[in-house]
């Protein structure tokens, strides 16, 4: 996956060494465009969605949202009641304290 992907070896034949004798230029080809390399087709199979599945897929995100949803707000309940205990203990300890000073 992370590894590069480089294009295919030119497939050219090796040019061969000859000693010119005298200096001939090259004709002048207009050159072509590079081929574009065909992306290879995916072996993965395609996902194909019925009514049915599509309406089992919905329900089941659905569900999901529910139940994720529920966990949350136990979640914020407990904290909020923990905090509320917290609080009344502190009420109760500060007066037991103050009583403890005056007597």
């Amino acid at each position: 996956m992370f590894t590069p992907k480089y294009p295919p070896q030119d497939t050219a034949p090796p040019a061969t060494a000859t000693a010119p004798t005298a200096y001939t230029p090259a004709p002048v080809q207009p050159s072509a465009p590079a081929p574009v390399p065909v992306a290879p087709a995916s072996n993965r199979p395609t996902v194909q969605l019925t009514p049915g599945s599509a309406l089992a897929l919905a329900a089941g995100g659905g569900a999901v949202v529910l139940v994720v949803g529920a966990v949350l707000v136990s979640l914020l309940l407990a904290v909020a009641i923990t905090g509320v205990s917290v609080a009344v203990a502190a009420v109760v300890l500060r007066l037991l304290v103050k009583d403890l000073h005056k007597h």
